[in-house]
């Protein structure tokens, strides 16, 4: 993860599990992720093929143009991109393991950024994960979104967070007095899912990447 705000919230998930394969919705506390706030999002994962924002912060819907609840997630991303995210965060929900993904989003005026993503899964007072807990951060210059929504999206790679016991982690920060505390997060690791490698459709060509953009952008100027 290149981000340091997806970095701390892996590793509060993996926090909050105490013990358990994946935490429940209850477990979150939203005063831990006080910062985050904006850039959190709850997916409800129930169908893979339509996973249905539950709440979104202020400033994603403000980049995505609107309110985002009771949207698809999927619904911006292309079609090549929509069928890996469904198989990868399949294989997240059966692993109960996070989810990192990069990918490029689009204006429809062709203005570009790089956002990375974490989806993080999440029982629902049930006994599978049937939900993901999401932030998501631009980590390029957010200039181009000024007044500007994104249209388009492509998963340039995607990878599952797993979790690496053999090294220490670094501290947590400390909570304000009276919030709740857990145990400190594993060392949380990068790495390329066994099942997806032998086809790699997740480390997807630039390239290809920005064809699939500057396409997206001659449609859109087509229009007009």
């Amino acid at each position: 993860m290149k981000h340091r705000n997806n970095h701390f919230a892996v590793g509060y998930w993996s926090r909050i599990r105490q013990g358990r394969p994946a935490p429940d919705q209850a477990d979150i506390d939203p005063r831990a992720l006080k910062r985050l706030l904006p850039f959190v999002f709850l997916l409800d994962a129930r169908s893979i093929g339509n996973l249905t924002y539950r709440l979104a912060g202020t400033t994603l819907c403000a980049r995505y143009g609107g309110e985002l609840r009771g949207r698809n997630f999927l619904s911006h991303w292309d079609p090549d991109s929509r069928a890996k995210l469904s198989d990868l965060l399949r294989q997240a929900l059966a692993q109960r393991t996070p989810a990192c993904l990069t990918s490029i989003g689009a204006t429809e005026d062709c203005r570009m950024v790089e956002i990375e993503t974490v989806l993080m899964p999440i029982t629902f007072g049930a006994a599978v994960p049937e939900r993901f807990l999401g932030v998501a951060q631009v980590l390029t210059d957010v200039a181009p979104l000024a007044g500007r929504h994104i249209s388009f999206e492509r998963l340039v790679a995607a990878k599952l967070v797993l979790e690496d016991d053999n090294s220490q982690p670094a501290e947590p920060p400390l909570p304000p007095p009276g919030e709740r505390t857990h145990s400190r997060a594993p060392h949380l690791r990068l790495v390329a899912s066994n099942t997806f490698r032998s086809n790699d459709p997740l480390h997807i060509d630039m390239d290809e990447t920005m064809r699939a953009v500057l396409a997206f952008c001659g449609a859109v100027r087509a229009r007009f």
